[in-house]
């Protein structure tokens, strides 16, 4: 960049030295060109993260307005993926605030509503909005194609309902699947597994696909499955992606706020005989491959997975390798992959259910506590975690001894806990009777009963807040392939 004459003369005597005249040139040629490169390029812009989730059940010309924050408002009119506009860096808080429906009211709750960022965009604030006027009854909906139980319904980004394979008539493992569409109230067929398998986990993942993974099938006694596949929406179509490390059943799968599946406990193989497993293992989406993580402390099948608002994972009760059942509870941290002891229950239990509310504590209710491998004692007590001593505390008792029985977190609040089976022995007794569970007041109530009594049976929260039970069985060797509406 050259300079001109005029300028060099107007600040350059004509006694200065040859050497300060050149030093001068060369600085003035220096600040015309730039630093020259003398300044460091100013720092990037901190990597920000989005802070979202799903609104279901709000009604049709309603609208309902999100808070984060106190201060970033968002109002919805439909239901579905919704995103703040305000991005957040890492290690800073959110807080879900929900207004008031209008014109018409409804009961709306959420969950995960609270948190840091951490490292991941937060995608799993759900909203639930009930139906006006609230819940109560069964109705009759589409029958399933084919009688399921040990089976998984999956709520899909699009509000269909995805139930993926199970035992059905005949005690046949079977590798259809098939899709409830609200709409319409029925059931129609979709692509096949690719393998049968039963007593598997299912879980969502953030981009719309439906993991499945482990399970077990007949051959000769049984396998332990370690094979996974992926389910796409789109195509309607299966398929593989990477194995288990460890093959196993009546594990648990818990998607993390970074999008990873932490996998944990089920029997399986250690070296040629089987076992229940202390072992842990995280699926990352990404690269479709599983990576082994921190193990158990108490080896454990039959126990239940909760996702707390801070992240970590909550594993509670189950039975371990030997009876009787275990009252012992577990945190596992994704941020060191590790596990730490947490309080215990008051009661040993397995069956049972688990549920997240509102306020952050996670319900535990009924199942059955295995004294030996024929000896069972019945539950309907009921206890709550708090997260924030590592306490469990009794809370109101079930009206009715139940186990392998469902739960749901609905819309007003509430939990409500259906069918199920009592005197879990040698003469059990399958239900229809449901129950309602007010954080409010820690008491159960009574509800409407199925209009079939099941056990083993899934109860899926519809994106109209209606809730879908489909299958499971309804007496000792029979298999329901009907379906209902709570609402």
């Amino acid at each position: 960049m050259p300079i001109s004459r005029s300028a060099f003369n107007s600040v350059t005597p004509s006694f200065l030295s040859l050497s300060t005249i050149l030093a001068l040139s060369i600085s003035l040629l220096l600040t015309a060109c730039g630093s020259g490169g003398s300044s460091a390029p100013p720092p990037p812009p901190p990597v920000t993260y989005t802070v979202g989730g799903t609104l279901t059940g709000l009604a049709s010309g309603n609208s309902i307005t999100l808070t984060d924050n106190g201060s970033d408002h968002l109002t919805l009119t439909a239901n579905g993926p919704f995103t703040f506009s305000t991005k957040l860096v890492n290690g800073v808080a959110y807080a879900l605030t929900l207004s008031t429906t209008t014109p018409t009211a409804q009961p709306c709750t959420s969950t995960y509503g609270a948190g840091t960022i951490d490292g991941a965009d937060v995608t799993l604030l759900n909203v639930f909005c009930g139906l006006p006027g609230g819940p109560g009854t069964y109705t009759a909906t589409g029958s399933l194609a084919t009688a399921r139980i040990w089976h998984t319904t999956t709520l899909l980004n699009n509000g269909t309902v995805l139930a993926a394979g199970g035992i059905g008539s005949g005690l046949g493992y079977l590798a259809s699947s098939e899709l409830y569409d609200p709409s319409t109230g029925s059931w129609t067929g979709t692509g096949a597994l690719a393998q049968a398998r039963a007593n598997h986990t299912a879980t969502l993942l953030p981009n719309g696909n439906v993991l499945v993974c482990g399970g077990v099938i007949p051959t000769g006694g049984q396998t332990i499955l370690a094979s996974s596949e992926i389910y796409n929406p789109s195509t309607g179509s299966w398929t593989a992606t990477g194995s288990l490390n460890t093959g196993r059943w009546l594990h648990t799968a818990t998607l993390l706020p970074n999008g990873k599946v932490l996998v944990v406990g089920g029997e399986g193989l250690t070296g040629s005989s089987e076992a229940v497993l202390t072992s842990a293992e995280l699926y990352d989406p990404s690269t479709g491959v599983w990576t082994t993580t921190g193990s158990l402390n108490t080896a454990r099948q039959y126990h239940t997975a909760t996702l707390l608002p801070d992240g970590k994972v909550l594993i509670a009760g189950g039975e371990p390798d030997t009876v009787p059942s275990t009252s012992s509870a577990e945190l596992y941290d994704p941020s060191t992959g590790t596990w730490t002891a947490t309080g215990s229950l008051n009661t040993a239990r397995q069956y049972h259910t688990a549920t997240l509310l509102p306020s952050g504590k996670v319900l535990i209710g009924g199942g059955a506590n295995f004294e030996s491998l024929t000896v069972a004692t019945d539950l309907a007590s009921a206890e709550l975690y708090d997260p924030s001593t590592g306490v469990w505390s009794s809370t109101g008792s079930l009206a009715t001894e139940r186990s392998a029985h469902t739960a749901v977190l609905l819309p007003s609040g509430d939990v409500l806990d259906s069918g199920g089976v009592n005197n879990f022995g040698a003469n059990p007794t399958w239900l229809a009777s449901s129950e309602l569970y007010n954080p409010e007041s820690g008491n159960w109530s009574p509800t409407g009963s199925l209009l079939q009594a099941r056990s083993d049976h899934t109860s899926t929260l519809l994106t109209d807040g209606k809730v879908l039970i489909t299958g499971g069985g309804t007496s000792l060797y029979a298999i329901a392939t009907t379906a209902e509406l709570y609402f």
